[in-house]
């Protein structure tokens, strides 16, 4: 690609009038790759044998080192999901389907949910009993426990292997969608044969993996109905991307905002890049640092009416993406309408003249520091909103995200329609600016015991912590997968979650 060809293709993109300059991915060592990937694209469509499959973050280790461990990354939830299961699993359009449960019902007024294993575990499965399910649930909540959708389960009191196949949780008071929560990766049963596939080998950071037959086919049916086998790895955006592109792989998994113009600027099939509507946070959350000016409700309010959301939005290009300054996503049960910000409605110059007044109460220029992760999206992002809190008054200088900061960006999906991901994120616990106040609310619909109680009290939690200021909402999260066109089962999810034994129609290998 010549100079000139990718200086235009630099300033098509950039947004606002910002031009070039502020655009650090038209100065990156990326170009030469990117050009790479403009003229190489020939994706090669195979709809027989192993599927190949890339998962974008680190390389791939261990499925029981993940479960333990505190973060679960998505390659590491890739294989745990694919080699174990909870109680229940997402089905590839993000429904809940059985797991290592056969069923289930919800009885005491959503306070109990019992779950029945098979009698006898399905082929090529390994039989597990409702004891070590039980044990795994209790490891989850104990105090010293480190597994992330922790706060998350709160409301669980108690849990009993009733029966070798029952297991028995008990709540303190009900909650919508906690089997959404029990088919996360966190909660997962790892080992040998217990999900839908078992490694095979591992090779190079490449897990193979085999297909175990699946338990709903019909017998007569063999081994036509068996999900293709996987050859799964992890590894940065623009290998996967390359791989993609080259026809050496038939998906990429588990895009962010971050690296999505690695992706735009290959010569991608048509359709082949898919996003999924997840909800989430994705935004800025304030550091408690306790001095300077985000030390104050009123500044913090300066910054989160600065930005220019719709060029944010510009930016990204993302079908259905729209972008909102509320913390709680809409559609989230418990919170029926998500507070909005006082000067929401404001027009976006209006907002500015009133936060550059905020800011000229200051002695001297304010200088905010703000943690960014890698990727030329992230660069972008940061050009935009340093740009936006220029035309107040406010200089922002970019850190690494382990380096002391004021602002740190959060990105994270939703693992549940539950408002308390939303809320608790910003608790007093969690270093960030709050009220007791708005804790004591947090606590008291924790124990609420009617859920109808329990949605007004983090009604008023979620206008409380709003009002204090202690995260500027950009919008939901984004996430893009490349997926080859036999790849028929494929479909976009809310959840962000894919079953690897739900790509490719059996009778196509």
């Amino acid at each position: 690609m010549s100079g000139e060809v990718e200086r235009s293709r630099c300033l098509r993109g950039c947004v606002g009038g910002l031009g070039c300059r502020l655009m650090p991915i038209c100065r990156s060592p990326l170009i030469p790759l990117l050009a790479l990937l403009a003229i190489g694209g020939c994706h090669k469509v195979q709809d027989t044998g192993p599927i190949d499959a890339s998962v974008i973050g680190p390389a791939i280790g261990t499925p029981r080192a993940a479960i333990d461990g505190e973060p679960v990354d998505a390659p590491a939830a890739t294989l745990i999901t694919a080699t174990g299961q909870g109680l229940v699993r997402f089905d590839a359009t993000g429904q809940i389907v059985p797991g290592l449960a056969a069923r289930w019902a919800v009885s005491d007024g959503g306070r109990s949910l019992l779950f029945r294993l098979p009698d006898l575990p399905p082929p090529g499965r390994a039989p597990i009993e409702a004891g070590a399910v039980a044990r795994r649930l209790r490891a989850a909540i104990a105090p010293d426990s480190r597994n992330p959708l922790k706060p998350l389960l709160g409301a669980i009191d108690e849990v009993t292997a009733v029966t070798p196949q029952v297991i028995d949780v008990e709540l303190r008071s009900p909650r919508p969608n906690m089997l959404q929560l029990f088919a996360q990766a966190a909660l997962a049963m790892g080992g040998g044969r217990l999900g839908p596939f078992t490694i095979l080998a591992t090779h190079d950071g490449t897990a193979t993996l085999r297909a175990l037959p699946n338990p709903d086919a019909d017998p007569d049916d063999g081994d036509a109905a068996r999900a293709a086998d996987v050859r799964l790895r992890g590894e940065p955006a623009s290998r996967a991307v390359a791989r993609f592109v080259a026809g050496r792989s038939a998906l990429a998994l588990g895009g962010s905002f971050a690296d999505l113009p690695i992706a735009r600027a290959a010569a991608l099939p048509s359709g082949a890049l898919r996003f999924d509507p997840v909800k989430g946070l994705f935004g800025f959350a304030f550091v408690d640092t306790g001095t300077g000016f985000t030390a104050d409700a009123d500044g913090r309010r300066a910054l989160a009416m600065a930005i220019d959301r719709d060029r944010i939005a510009q930016l990204f290009g993302v079908p259905n993406w729209t972008p909102s300054p509320a913390i709680v996503a809409p559609g989230t049960p418990e919170v029926a309408a998500p507070a909005m910000p006082a000067w929401a409605a404001m027009p976006l110059d209006a907002r500015r003249g009133v936060a550059a007044q905020i800011v000229a109460r200051q002695s001297g220029t304010p200088t905010v520091r703000v943690a960014m992760p890698p990727g030329p999206a992230a660069r972008m992002l940061f050009a935009l909103i340093a740009d936006d809190w220029r035309r107040i008054g406010v200089r922002a200088i970019a850190v690494a995200p382990g380096d002391p900061a004021d602002l740190r960006l959060v990105d994270a999906v939703a693992p549940a329609d539950v408002a308390s991901f939303y809320l608790r994120a910003f608790a007093c616990d969690q270093h960030v600016p709050c009220t007791t106040v708005s804790d004591q609310v947090l606590i008291a619909a924790r124990f609420a015991p009617t859920l109808a109680e329990r949605a007004v009290l983090l009604t008023q939690a979620d206008a409380l912590i709003t009002q204090n200021t202690p995260f500027i909402a950009l919008g939901p999260p984004i996430r893009w997968s490349l997926v080859a066109a036999d790849l028929d089962l494929y479909r976009d999810s809310p959840r962000g979650i894919h079953p690897l034994n739900e790509l490719r129609s059996p009778l196509k290998r």
